[in-house]
């Protein structure tokens, strides 16, 4: 069961999601699309949803749909730290938490390490 579902399509933070989750003991499966996640979302719920604002498949959207299924599941979204916008945008759309790429890159240990069951 993967505790973890991202949507990322950045290929190589990707690998690096997914090394980090291998050296916790936990799982991470990313989705390069919303409509794959959210089909994936629907046959399993994950103890975390992981988005990244900047991909290219429309992640407002996607975080609202999350929300409205399962408002239970905990949504953190990550972006460039330029882009401000983005960071507000995703908190009025229900994120409960959104930070800088560089601030999850650093605290991506502890945050995937709060899934371990």
């Amino acid at each position: 069961m993967a505790q973890i579902f991202a949507l990322e399509d950045d290929l190589f933070f990707q690998a690096k999601m997914t090394e980090t989750a291998k050296q916790l003991g936990v799982e991470v499966k990313s989705f390069a699309t919303a409509d794959a996640l959210l089909a994936a979302f629907d046959r399993q719920q994950p103890k975390l949803v992981v988005v990244d604002l900047n991909a290219r498949q429309s992640p407002m959207e996607t975080i609202k749909t999350l929300r409205a299924r399962a408002p239970q599941i905990p949504v953190l979204a990550f972006f460039s730290h330029v882009q401000t916008e983005l960071s507000k945008r995703a908190w009025e759309v229900g994120c409960t938490d959104v930070m800088p790429r560089s601030k999850f890159t650093k605290h991506l240990p502890a945050i995937f390490s709060q899934t371990k069951d």
